[in-house]
């Protein structure tokens, strides 16, 4: 038999890769609700909005909210266990940032569209507005029995334009206490690390 050549194996191994992530299953509609709404407070999980994914990289609605929050499933496209919660107010900021990533715009550009668009009165920002994330390595959720552990909780409480003197809060990062981040924007938001749930 003749030896393998390098070239054919690396080949081999990387369609081997791809075949494997292309047979990972996606979770269901029903595991990904119930993961997405973990950072919410118990008593808010069940009104919520729920997008996810019925294919990869199309989020979708999965259920419909009663109560004005939406919950995003976003682990399941990324390398680590990310979910998020936050008022329909702050949708058209939020989704609007999902598109332009979508169309290619990276990193700090995406703030300079949505600014730009704000301040010309094309994309709406709302007076203030709150979102709730959990964030930790993917091998720290079971998705069978819906536990994270090790997680990274962390809330925000958007309030457009707010600076260290208008709120009394200091922009520089603290892991004791809250700080405010991009101050004197349209996305000045007041970071709370640690959760706000009980």
């Amino acid at each position: 038999m003749p030896p393998v050549r390098p070239a054919f194996l690396g080949a081999l191994l990387a369609v081997a890769a791809v075949t494997a992530v292309a047979q990972s299953p996606m979770p269901s509609a029903e595991q990904q609700i119930a993961a997405a709404v973990l950072p919410l407070p118990t008593e808010m999980r069940e009104g919520a909005m729920v997008m996810g994914y019925r294919e990869a990289g199309k989020l979708v609605t999965l259920r419909p909210g009663k109560n004005g929050m939406i919950c995003l499933a976003l682990y399941v496209t990324r390398p680590d266990f990310h979910v998020a919660c936050y008022h329909k107010s702050l949708e058209p900021f939020m989704a609007r940032g999902r598109k332009l990533r979508e169309d290619g715009v990276k990193g700090e550009a995406v703030d300079s569209v949505r600014f730009k668009e704000i301040r010309s009165g094309t994309l709406k920002m709302p007076a203030q507005g709150t979102l709730y994330t959990i964030t930790t390595k993917k091998e720290n959720f079971d998705a069978a029995t819906n536990h994270v552990k090790d997680y990274r909780p962390l809330s925000v409480v958007y309030i457009p334009g707010a600076t260290p003197e208008s709120v009394g809060i200091s922009a520089v990062p603290t892991d004791k206490g809250p700080w405010l981040m991009f101050p004197g924007t349209p996305k000045a938001h007041i970071m709370l690390t640690g959760s706000m749930t009980p």
